[in-house]
């Protein structure tokens, strides 16, 4: 399982660094937008006024994992600013279904294919239920929480607010001028949906290399315990065995002696 995940890693490593560069871009493209024009009045930009949550979770079909999958459980589960009741999971991935159905979470939906093979098209798909969902007032904001993939054995979950959209403080652009072509409320309306998707998608991609990456640090572990027992168990046998011997062979010479 060492080799299988080690090859599978180099695929999605390769795969969430191309998408990485896109998720990055567009996240200070919007933030960038977004701090220059507060003043515009969007339902993108202010809570719903339900106090459901939606939050879309990712994690693996399969464990073996180390803590990959517990610890994205634990952003949600630990969090003081999330109630169970006013939460609804969008459970991509059979281990995060599991862990907050037994938890007494709702689920929203089961998206356990999409972790396989993420195509942009089924991202897109979800962003579409999230904001219908967001725009009829089922939900106020949306979160996205998954995995970071910063290296081999450096995994970090993350949780980040999808909607609505905060921008961060841009201290170089607060002054600049920002012109929308068409207007404003129209940019926003093809902004935000991309914005999102792209921002799942990304996850979708870093998550899938560090459950890789993790999976290649447990079984490389387990394989590594696993020999220290055996060597462990081996000495103590050895040991028992030569016990064993000595024990036939001072029977042996007692029992010689006794008999001359």
């Amino acid at each position: 399982m060492k080799l299988v995940s080690t090859v599978k890693l180099q695929r999605a490593r390769s795969a969430a660094e191309k998408s990485r560069y896109y998720f990055d871009s567009m996240y200070r493209t919007v933030n960038s937008i977004l701090s220059r024009v507060g003043h515009i009045e969007h339902r993108f930009l202010t809570a719903g006024e339900s106090p459901r949550k939606a939050v879309v979770v990712i994690t693996s079909n399969r464990g073996l994992a180390g803590g990959y999958n517990s610890n994205v459980v634990k952003l949600i589960t630990r969090n003081d600013a999330f109630k169970k009741e006013d939460l609804d999971i969008y459970a991509v991935g059979n281990k995060g279904r599991e862990a907050f159905a037994r938890h007494g979470y709702t689920i929203r939906e089961e998206l356990p294919e999409i972790i396989e093979d993420p195509l942009y098209s089924e991202v897109n798909a979800l962003t579409e239920r999230l904001l219908k969902s967001f725009e009829a007032g089922e939900i106020g904001e949306i979160y996205l929480a998954y995995t970071f993939f910063k290296n081999t054995v450096s995994q970090e979950p993350r949780l980040i607010k999808l909607l609505p959209v905060e921008a961060e403080d841009n201290e170089d652009d607060s002054d600049a001028v920002m012109n929308f072509e068409p207007e404003d409320v129209e940019a926003i309306d093809m902004i935000v949906p991309k914005y999102i998707s792209s921002l799942i998608y990304g996850g979708l991609k870093a998550s899938i290399a560090s459950e890789n990456g993790a999976r290649m640090q447990a079984m490389d572990n387990a394989t590594s315990n696993a020999e220290e027992m055996i060597d462990k168990l081996s000495l103590q046998y050895n040991r028992a065995r030569q016990g064993s011997i000595t024990q036939e062979l001072t029977e042996i010479i007692a029992g010689s002696e006794a008999i001359s």
